[in-house]
């Protein structure tokens, strides 16, 4: 078990100060992102926009470098003392905005409040339900005690913001939203927010890392990508995420502006409703009228929609080569990727085939319905799979609307299937498997973004093993046999990796990242 320390710590924050202008030199940035922040609630909503301003304006005690890989952050070191048992050292002199210490009371105020966000769209209780004590043992140091060994605790806690107890007990959702608790112990202090148009942020004189390079961000909120990429070149803000495919060629060619691109670690998937045994109201016959039992169920019809989806040509039509076709959750190279698994073929006349065997020869009807402002293209690619699915019969109601819209919905189940993605930050097969496709369970935290509900008892147990194996190699092929036995059962459809990709102004640097965050940390004045 590789544990992190000071020196590791300290050799990291050298390579990332290596270039930067002193703060004194610093200026202001405006960013322009292309997905909402649906709060500034650390704790509220496990979406990568959200992630990306908890990590401006919080900090956890671990983090992930560009490429997913664990480091430091308001813990400088942790390590097992116990099968059961891990033990935290923070960082000294850490202060939250207000001038507190940050202390291991923080922690654990932070660890336990998850679970108790109410109305949470898709919990970060995941990250925490395997803590089962805590014990304090100075301010800098805390242990945290699981139900036997588990390996993906200090992984986990990555994705948790530390929160101040002195602040934030019994604050909800809607102070942190209003600016009256949004106080963290992250690089950049709180301004302002207005929701769906912009988060101002200044920079924390007094951050524990190096300072921050600008003074001041503005950080925009501009859903629409013809709008996006109207400011960038009209030089309204300084940089944008989510470039529109159809402009990457052009961009190439554009002396006033510079790209940043890495492959990422998204998946966008269709989900199907797999939770109602009989009539669904999101499924129908041919004339309209109720069928007496869900064609989702059978694994024939799942086999079938995933067949006829052409998944090369959604890369190459809709997504301009910005994406790569995918059959399961991460690309190679990952922890838990499995070797071989490839996306199947489209043949029409098998899936027609498949539906006709689980008694569909004519199809049947189906509400497919996702985002049109969350992910790169999404509505266009609802509109492809519907395309592609009428062919062997079944007709989709395509219904593209806002995430805010969609992701209520979604958790209402209101959909016979619908479009979503997922982000890894920790490069990690357990993550999605544990958010997307694990049995919905409130005691293990599984199954927090399982919108269709599905329900795999062995592939469950192979994770469940996996998450208490410390041997690296046995725990991956634990994985990938969950991975493997999921994918087999068209738990989702997966249907390719997204590529990140950035445009700035050409007198600016970005490290850009696997994750997708669009973080001002990572943004600097080029060299000179």
């Amino acid at each position: 078990m590789k544990i992190c320390n000071r020196v590791a710590l300290l050799a990291a924050v050298s390579a990332l100060a290596v270039g930067l202008p002193a703060a004194g030199q610093a200026q202001n940035i405006t960013i322009a992102v292309g997905a909402q922040v649906t709060s500034l609630d650390p704790q509220y909503h496990a979406l990568s926009p959200n992630y990306a301003v908890a990590e401006m304006l919080f900090g956890a005690l671990t983090g992930f470098d560009a490429n997913g890989r664990l480091q430091p952050g308001l813990a400088e070191s942790w390590k097992p003392v116990a099968p059961d048992t891990w033990e935290f050292k923070l960082r000294p002199g850490v202060k939250f905005h207000n001038g507190n210490d940050f202390t291991a009371e923080d922690v654990a105020f932070s660890i336990a409040r998850p679970p108790t966000v109410p109305n949470s769209p898709s919990s970060y209780a995941i990250y925490t339900r395997a803590v089962k004590g805590v014990e304090i043992v100075d301010p800098l140091t805390i242990r945290l005690k699981t139900d036997g060994p588990y390996p993906l605790l200090p992984t986990d806690l990555g994705q948790v913001a530390m929160l101040d107890k002195q602040t934030h007990e019994g604050a909800t959702t809607e102070d942190f939203n209003s600016g009256k608790v949004a106080i963290g112990a992250g690089p950049f202090r709180f301004v302002s927010f207005r929701s769906g148009d912009r988060l101002e942020l200044e920079r924390n004189e007094d951050y524990w890392g190096p300072k921050p390079v600008w003074k001041h961000v503005s950080y925009r909120i501009i859903t629409n990508n013809g709008a996006r990429m109207a400011a960038m070149l009209a030089g309204d803000v300084d940089m944008i995420d989510q470039v529109p495919t159809n402009d990457i060629a052009r961009l190439r060619r554009e002396s006033r502006v510079k790209l940043s691109e890495k492959d990422g670690l998204r998946i966008i998937f269709l989900g199907t409703d797999q939770s109602r045994d009989g009539e669904s109201p999101y499924l129908s016959d041919n004339d309209g009228k109720p069928l007496p039992r869900n064609p989702l169920r059978d694994l024939r019809v799942r086999q079938a929609l995933n067949i006829a989806i052409d998944r090369p040509a959604i890369v190459q039509r809709v997504m301009e080569g910005s994406a790569l076709p995918s059959a399961q959750f991460l690309p190679s190279g990952t922890f838990g990727y499995v070797p071989g698994l490839e996306p199947v073929r489209s043949d029409v006349n098998t899936a027609k085939k498949l539906l006709a065997d689980a008694g569909y020869p004519n199809g049947f009807r189906i509400t497919l319905a996702g985002p049109n402002d969350r992910y790169l293209n999404d509505a266009r690619i609802l509109q492809a799979v519907g395309q592609m699915w009428s062919r062997i019969g079944v007709q989709a109601n395509v219904e593209a609307m806002p995430w805010t819209t969609f992701a209520a919905r979604r958790t209402r189940q209101e959909f016979g299937a619908f479009l979503s993605g997922w982000g890894t930050a920790s490069a990690e097969a357990s993550s999605p498997l544990r958010s997307l496709t694990a049995t919905p369970s409130r005691e293990k935290g599984w199954g927090g973004s399982n919108g269709g509900r599905y329900s795999n008892p062995e592939a469950d147990a192979k994770l469940e093993a996996a998450l208490s194996e410390l041997d690296d190699a046995k725990r991956e092929t634990l994985l990938q046999d969950a991975t493997r036995i999921t994918m087999e059962d068209v738990g989702i459809m997966p249907i390719h990796i997204q590529k990140n990709v950035w445009a700035m102004k050409p007198n600016l640097v970005h490290d850009a990242r696997a994750d997708e965050l669009t973080r001002a940390q990572d943004v600097r004045p080029a060299a000179k």
